[in-house]
């Protein structure tokens, strides 16, 4: 079981208009709320919102996308439900460029490659497998190597498709899980809980102004982040 985060940062703004709120996750911290009234990124940006506009009551926040728990980085909220019906078509296409960096055991080779799989969700354990099944949904990604450290390599990865523990379940598969991630085949759990999986870079046209909105979210204070050059 993975252990769970003691504390829990606060979100950072990173872009923000009428119709869209983009933020950096912390790890630890649910997305949407579940059985465990742990407190998640939507309570907060309803409270928020409202606070800082001065609304009554709760603001109205719409999640077009979903960020694992023990995941930290970006993550797209809708501020109107106009906002919301187009990012669910945005996420739900290819017009959408989304980079992770993420931490893997041992050392990675090649030092580049693109992995497909075909990936089956266990709605029972809340996992995904690599699976031949008919129903198994295809999941593709490219990674390539920016760092290797002594125990530990530092990858950046490239989504393809946006499938339930994509990155996870890939990078285990080919023997390289990610560190802290115990779920998917990590020796040892991180202090707090969270998983070096980090949502670094989003890339999307804006779907009401048609913006080109590119960001990218600072990395996590971690002493792994920094000894790795990250």
């Amino acid at each position: 079981m993975t252990p769970k985060a003691t504390k829990v940062q606060e979100p950072q703004i990173l872009w923000e208009d009428n119709h869209l709120l983009i933020v950096s996750k912390p790890a630890g911290m649910l997305v949407q709320g579940d059985i465990t009234g742990d407190r998640c990124l939507k309570d907060w940006a309803e409270e928020d919102v409202a606070k800082r506009f001065h609304k009554p009551g709760k603001a109205f926040i719409g999640l077009p996308h979903r960020l694992d728990r023990p995941t930290s980085g970006i993550v797209v909220l809708a501020k109107t439900s106009k906002a919301l019906s187009r990012m669910n078509a945005v996420f739900s296409g290819r017009d959408i460029e989304k980079t992770y960096w993420a931490i893997v055991e041992g050392h990675v080779h090649p030092a580049q490659g693109r992995l497909v799989h075909h990936i089956l969700r266990d709605g029972k354990t809340k996992k995904s497998f690599i699976s031949q099944r008919p129903e198994a949904q295809e999941a593709i990604l490219r990674y390539q190597v920016r760092q290797v450290g002594d125990r530990y390599t530092l990858v950046e990865i490239d989504l393809e498709t946006g499938r339930h523990h994509q990155i996870r379940v890939q990078m285990q598969a080919i023997g390289h899980p990610i560190k802290g991630d115990l779920k998917y085949g990590s020796k040892r759990s991180n202090p707090g809980g969270g998983i070096h999986l980090h949502a670094r870079r989003i890339a999307f046209t804006h779907p009401v102004s048609q913006e080109r909105i590119e960001l990218t979210a600072p990395l996590p204070e971690e002493v792994l982040w920094k000894a790795l050059g990250a």
